[in-house]
């Protein structure tokens, strides 16, 4: 993992102004293959925590090219977050991935999104289930304090292939308990389950593996899903979307919405590894 210094350089300062821009404060590097940055956050921007808006560069026509990213960030911060994977070939982040301190993207300040709480009906526990880089909005709901507030637990299900490509989530998870703002509503709330599905690890396994199973309720003590006090967010590639609600549904959860809200819902505009 390498970070870069929030510094401005005369080289960034002297590029031309893009239209909607923001000025990159800082960018992290996790693996090669994955990376964040943040962003400054227009005055005007308000969005829930958990929804999603187009951010993107300048293509070769000089036209943008935008593409649909989670918040990572919480409503309440000063600045944005964003995660990515890096495609080599990807019309995007094969650009984006090389972004430095002092540039500028494009973002249009627009938010989305049905992973946010009001289209879930009340319940008292809260599952978040994601692959890859498909914790970002969970990463902006996990530092959310709507979150404590609404559910007694949360409970963070995250995979990928290799143990590296958890750290991003795993350091964020680690920083809560110490947060001045919601450290102390966290609490013990937040149940955190990693795993890997190529590099042996303490966890192993597709979430929806060790739902069915039955082994993460084993793991953490709990009791098996149960429609009247479950609700669940679930963000990911569409073959894990898909395989995920069949899950879910098996135990009784039913697909909400923003405008009808159920026990659980789906982030669909999720970027996935073609970007």
């Amino acid at each position: 993992m390498t970070e870069l210094s929030p510094v401005t350089t005369p080289e960034a300062a002297a590029k031309p102004h893009l239209p909607d821009a923001q000025t990159v404060t800082a960018v992290t590097h996790w693996t090669d293959r994955l990376f964040s940055f943040r962003v400054t956050r227009p005055k005007s921007l308000r969005f829930r925590s958990g929804e999603f808006v187009m951010i993107g560069l300048l293509g070769d026509n000089g036209k943008p090219l935008l593409r649909a990213y989670s918040i990572a960030s919480p409503a309440w911060d000063e600045e944005l977050e964003f995660y990515s994977i890096k495609v080599p070939d990807g019309p995007l982040t094969s650009r984006l991935q090389h972004i430095k301190v002092g540039d500028e993207i494009i973002l249009r300040p627009k938010p989305v999104g049905t992973l946010v709480h009001d289209a879930l009906l009340p319940g008292s526990r809260l599952w978040f289930l994601a692959t890859g880089t498909g914790i970002a909005p969970f990463a902006s709901l996990m530092r959310e304090p709507e979150t404590y507030e609404k559910y007694d637990q949360v409970i963070m299900m995250h995979t990928c292939r290799e143990v590296a490509e958890l750290e991003y989530g795993r350091q964020l998870v680690e920083s809560l308990k110490d947060d001045p703002l919601i450290g102390e509503l966290v609490g013990d709330k937040l149940k955190y389950y990693p795993t890997t599905t190529r590099e042996p690890f303490a966890h192993m396994g597709r979430i929806t593996d060790n739902l069915t199973s039955g082994k993460v309720f084993a793991d953490l003590g709990l009791a098996p899903m149960d429609p009247e006090e479950d609700r669940a967010m679930v963000c990911g590639s569409l073959a894990f979307n898909h395989d995920v609600k069949a899950v879910l549904e098996g135990f009784g959860l039913r697909e909400g919405a923003n405008s009808e809200p159920l026990e659980y819902v789906v982030e669909k505009a999720f970027v996935g590894d073609g970007i």
